[in-house]
């Protein structure tokens, strides 16, 4: 029996409140794994928590939709300013019209440049898509090609099993429900895209903790989470966006920065038979 927890920070390089979080997080053993974006406003920094952190598994979120490209001459992509100015439908049009093959040669380009960008200071090891790129198939075999180029295993396909907790507040109740239908759309995209992982000779995780109470996840949540999972084998990966405030400030990025460091937390875990892992550990 395999069961193996991956604890993920999906925020590196996004401020220096979430690096410094991430850095005390990781000295407890709980989170070993974080995500960064390659146009991230603090990506500069990320080398720094490389160096203190040198076992911390490094991931990318191949990015079309926020903030600034890594190339400068993408005319289909980006504004004068480099900003990315696609909205979804526009990327799906363009993605499938004929008429638009440059279209697909500037995704190329840019999801490289990212790529090479975070490799010039750390190895890769999984691959994530922001979310409205992600659901667009063409990109998502893009990725899977460009992973199986670079050598990169794993790439995230998110889906959370469902479970229900009973005694929310009228508003968790309603955000429930909206994330429980996104969920059902995230199971029926994941199994599309088998297809592309097997292609591409790439793994992934089989369940993600996060999305039906996305900002809401505390260790109870996250115990509830796990006993809905009965499958004796398998890789769960929980994403957060931790965030250490200097000034005393409280928020759900600084509860989840808790949650990383909580050591009964990662007892626990242990009790239930998981090995607390990422994807950079042998057969994560």
């Amino acid at each position: 029996m395999t069961k193996k927890f991956i604890l993920c920070a999906d925020n590196l390089g996004s401020s220096k409140a979430a690096n410094q979080a991430i850095i005390e997080a990781f000295e407890v053993g709980l989170l070993k794994s974080s995500t960064t974006k390659a146009n991230a406003e603090f990506f500069n920094d990320v080398a720094q928590v490389v160096s203190k952190c040198p076992d911390l598994a490094i991931g990318l979120e191949l990015n079309l939709s926020n903030g600034k490209s890594i190339c400068t001459d993408l005319m289909k992509l980006t504004d004068d300013n480099l900003n990315f100015k696609n909205s979804f439908i526009q990327l799906l049009i363009k993605a499938y019209n004929p008429k638009e093959e440059d279209f697909l040669s500037e995704v190329e380009r840019e999801f490289r440049r990212q790529i090479e960008k975070t490799l010039s200071i750390a190895q890769i090891t999984h691959l994530t898509l922001n979310f409205q790129d992600y659901i667009i198939p063409k990109f998502f075999e893009l990725v899977c090609r460009l992973a199986n180029e670079y050598k990169i295993k794993y790439i995230r396909t998110p889906y959370e099993k469902i479970y229900f907790i009973s005694n929310l507040k009228k508003n968790s109740l309603i955000k429930y429900f909206v994330n429980l239908t996104k969920n059902l759309f995230l199971l029926l995209i994941k199994i599309f895209y088998k297809r592309y992982l097997a292609k591409y000779d790439l793994s992934t995780n089989d369940y993600t903790i996060g999305i039906l109470y996305n900002s809401e996840l505390n260790p109870s949540i996250l115990a509830k989470a796990l006993s809905a999972i009965k499958t004796e084998t398998h890789i769960v990966e929980t994403v957060i966006y931790p965030r250490r405030y200097e000034e005393g400030f409280v928020d759900n990025y600084f509860d989840e920065f808790l949650l990383a460091k909580n050591k009964k937390l990662k007892d626990k875990l242990k009790d239930l038979n998981y090995e607390i892992t990422n994807y950079a550990e042998k057969n994560a």
